[in-house]
């Protein structure tokens, strides 16, 4: 039996950017059933609390004794979402994708070539220093101590300023929303509004696979 793919889209930015508040808007007000997978659900529950935060580790080194673990960590998250849509389910995957490891890892090139042939759309969550700030001085019931808090020395977290950076190298998307000016709601629907009108010939994950190639 033919089954239509299901749509794959994925979620790209730095913590506190709003991609899990898109991604339960998404599957709130899009039609049909929408899996959501990604990295608060990775680190939080599935990895092992001695493997966290898994496909959470900060840019720079955070941990090279766990830095083995990443790609296939994040292979195994984009097969998930590839077998999802196969089976005719579509998917909202939430990442940080960054390369500033110990050594490149090359996850972002490595996920792209394992959608091939998918419907899947790549999304830049963009999110104003100052708005990321704000968030991660509001306490969250379960979220003490995964966000490096800023001291006197160092009002802004050196990791937070290079989650804004890394986070959007090489900066390919079929489309980028902001949540500072916009609400979660709001940029659903700008993605919705956008898969209506088609996925662009090559989509962002194309010409990203299609650089793993040359």
């Amino acid at each position: 039996m033919n089954v239509q793919p299901g749509i794959i889209v994925v979620l790209n930015g730095a913590p506190r950017s709003g991609k899990s508040s898109i991604a339960e808007a998404i599957q709130d007000s899009f039609p049909g059933l929408w899996i959501h997978l990604g990295v608060d659900v990775y680190a939080g529950h599935v990895t092992p609390p001695r493997f966290r935060p898994g496909i959470g580790l900060r840019p720079y080194a955070e941990r090279p004794d766990l830095e083995k673990q990443i790609p296939s960590m994040f292979a195994a998250l984009y097969e998930s979402a590839a077998a999802h849509s196969r089976l005719g389910i579509n998917a909202v995957l939430d990442v940080g994708h960054h390369d500033a490891y110990s050594e490149p890892l090359n996850t972002l090139h490595d996920s792209a070539r394992r959608l091939t042939g998918l419907p899947a759309v790549l999304v830049g969550v963009r999110c104003p220093l100052e708005t990321i700030l704000e968030r991660r001085s509001i306490n969250q019931p379960g979220r003490e101590g995964v966000y490096v808090a800023p001291s006197e020395n160092e009002p802004v977290p050196g990791p937070v300023l290079l989650w804004q950076t890394e986070v959007h190298r090489p900066g390919i998307y079929d489309l980028e929303v902001d949540t500072s000016l916009a609400t979660p709601a709001e940029c659903a629907e700008v993605i919705r509004a956008f898969l209506q009108r088609g996925i662009p010939r090559p989509s962002a994950f194309e010409r990203l696979a299609s650089e793993t190639e040359k």
